[in-house]
């Protein structure tokens, strides 16, 4: 988890809260099982794996096709038995994700901003077009017409997508400080939609809360438990750190829920990363 898309859920703007979808469920288990196995799963793993959490084969099937119709993964067969495995472009995707999604740390005024500005000729209005989507996917807020903005830890992925789009021939990036004028937090409300993301943050505690309370009470692991509650975890909370890309604290609202909302989800890692891996690596190693 965004404005824009990229495809495979990491900063879909579909509607939330919802189950999530069966391509999303997908991604996420790549993420978690198959680099360990040269970026591939067999089909009968990931069927196995999605049936614990109600998805249907019919629908396991068809999101991979669509996955490997969108170069994310590519059919292979190894020992005998048919898979997928992540391609050049999704294992990028991955490694961006890893750095997105598990950071705890925010940004900090005092490390400054990211600016992107950009002119496309209007011969070029579908590179224009690409361009305003890959940033806002990145998490950039607009600060003026043609210039975005973002925290400052943000360069070396926004300069790897726009190169690996074809783009950085357009854009220029600049680190920069707030000189002046206004106040700043009342900006970082304008760039960015704050109520919006208080609303899909508020949906996250909301379903994942409970989830929380189950396992604080549980008198033992169950692995399997555990893989269903901690994939559609990951699932729900990936998206979010794109929408909201690490903005300082100090330019939030009071009490932000953003913090609570990562809270539950490092408390809840915390707990069901390790049984639900043991879980899904037993089903991956067949």
């Amino acid at each position: 988890m965004t404005s824009g898309s990229d495809g495979v859920g990491f900063a879909d703007g579909e509607g939330y809260p919802r189950a999530p979808q069966p391509r999303q469920l997908i991604v996420t288990l790549y993420g978690l099982f198959s680099r360990d196995h040269g970026g591939w799963l067999s089909v009968a793993s990931v069927v196995a794996l999605l049936g614990e959490l109600g998805v249907e084969e019919p629908a396991v099937r068809s999101s991979i096709s669509r996955l490997k119709r969108r170069d994310v993964l590519q059919a292979q067969r190894r020992d005998g038995a048919a898979g997928y495995a992540l391609s050049p472009a999704g294992l990028a995707i991955l490694r961006e994700g890893d750095h997105r999604i598990f950071r705890r740390k925010r940004a900090t005024p005092a490390e400054g901003w990211l600016l992107a500005v950009f002119s496309v000729p209007e011969s070029e209005r579908d590179k224009r077009h690409l361009l305003r989507s890959q940033l806002s996917r990145l998490g950039f807020g607009t600060a003026a017409p043609g210039v975005w903005i973002a925290p400052a830890h943000l360069h070396e992925p926004t300069a790897d997508v726009l190169r690996s789009q074809g783009l950085h021939g357009y854009a220029e990036l600049f680190r920069a400080d707030h000189l002046a004028f206004g106040d700043l937090a009342a900006k970082v409300g304008r760039w960015w939609d704050l109520a919006g993301l208080a609303a899909l943050y508020s949906a996250f505690l909301t379903e994942h809360d409970p989830v929380r309370e189950r396992w604080r009470h549980a008198r033992a692991v169950d692995e399997r438990a555990a893989f269903a509650d901690y994939l559609r975890l990951l699932t729900d909370w990936r998206r979010l750190p794109y929408l909201d890309p690490g903005l300082p604290e100090e330019l939030l609202p009071a009490d932000w829920i953003g913090i609570r909302a990562a809270d539950l989800f490092f408390a809840l890692q915390d707990r069901l990363e390790e049984p639900a891996r043991a879980y899904g690596e037993r089903v991956v190693s067949g």
